[in-house]
């Protein structure tokens, strides 16, 4: 289930955190399986990988925006 990023720019900050929170504890859940190889789908850490940077990225966006208008 890859994100777009035009879903994220639509959830607020609470809800980025949130998804950020859950794909951090699944990219960890995926690490421990490669490494116990019990790993059943392999480009499923890639796909984490590039949600939890599209969030960070939003995140950084709204907080340059955010200081800019300050």
């Amino acid at each position: 289930m890859m994100t777009k990023i035009e879903d994220l720019r639509t959830k607020s900050d609470d809800q980025l955190d949130a998804q950020l929170t859950e794909l951090k504890r699944e990219q960890f859940n995926l690490r421990f399986q490669a490494a116990t190889n019990q790993l059943e789908a392999p480009a499923r850490i890639r796909q984490v990988r590039r949600s939890i940077a599209q969030i960070k990225t939003l995140q950084n966006e709204r907080a340059a925006a955010a200081a800019a208008k300050a």
